[in-house]
């Protein structure tokens, strides 16, 4: 997927970058049936208070429904365009099935317009063919992995992102994960084949602010500029440091270097080898 740059014509387009949307349909607008409207809450609760900071404002978008559980078996169908979605990194795929319905799915490289996708024990490893994992030889890149039968594809489902199959054993598999986790998954649980789409997303510079307001993101202030009541690291004359030991967030607890992640996670178990593991 290429990247395409602009003439810089003002100090914002000298560095902004957008994709080509190669393969992309850009006249056809979302199939009405497999959209909702979305509704936004800039970042607060049902009390209204502000529990996510940097959220609000930002273009309106229409929700694409995605199948992300692959579950409708044995029925070939067929990849009618790739689309755009406001929602996700990733492209989508407009697929309609032999009786008229149609879904979308998350579109993997390689899949374009006229290709047949499966969901099958049997199908081919083809890119956007849906397998249960213990038909899927190791080894194979995969992406939109479940992690409980039945519910859908939760792991590796942004743009350009692919996980691969190292081994079999029993009733769980070892996948490598993105991030150079490898965990246990059951081989019960489907996945589907290939790379998701839209590589070069990581590639693309916003160039503006303005563009940031356009997604919904509002404008991140730094401690240290603020005033004592607002925030740990204000106050002081000039360019003050933070006067303890490590940056912390609003609320006093450690910025940096501070594990999060509970000390006895149920997950635990099932991860083989963490992702920061020397």
């Amino acid at each position: 997927m290429a990247i395409k740059s602009y003439k810089p014509t003002t100090p914002s387009r000298r560095h902004m970058t957008v994709s080509a949307f190669e393969g992309v349909d850009k006249k056809a607008g979302p199939e009405r049936r497999l959209t909702q409207t979305l509704h936004k809450n800039a970042g607060r609760n049902s009390y209204g208070r502000i529990t996510v900071r940097h959220h609000g404002g930002g273009g309106k978008k229409i929700y694409r429904i995605i199948d992300f559980k692959r579950d409708k078996f044995d029925v070939p169908g067929t990849v009618l365009r790739i689309e755009y979605d406001p929602n996700r990194s990733a492209f989508i795929a407009l697929v309609e099935y032999p009786d008229g319905e149609r879904r979308y799915i998350l579109a993997p490289v390689g899949l374009t317009p006229g290709m047949q996708v499966l969901s099958s024990p049997k199908a081919d490893i083809k890119p956007g063919n849906c397998l249960p994992i213990s038909d899927i030889p190791v080894g194979t890149i995969i992406h939109n992995i479940e992690l409980y039968p039945g519910k859908g594809g939760q792991l590796v489902r942004s743009a350009g992102n692919s996980a691969q199959l190292m081994a079999k054993e029993g009733s769980t598999a070892q996948i490598r994960l993105p991030s150079g986790e490898v965990r246990y998954v059951r081989i019960n649980c489907l996945a589907t084949i290939g790379q998701i789409g839209n590589i070069d997303h990581e590639n693309i510079q916003i160039g503006k602010a303005g563009r940031k307001r356009h997604m919904g993101i509002r404008p991140t202030v730094r401690g240290s500029v603020m005033n004592p009541v607002d925030h740990p690291h204000g106050g002081g004359e000039g360019k003050s440091p933070v006067g303890r030991p490590g940056p912390v967030t609003p609320w006093g607890k450690p910025a940096l270097g501070y594990k999060t992640r509970k000390t006895k996670n149920i997950n635990d178990k099932f991860i083989v080898k963490r992702r920061n593991a020397k």
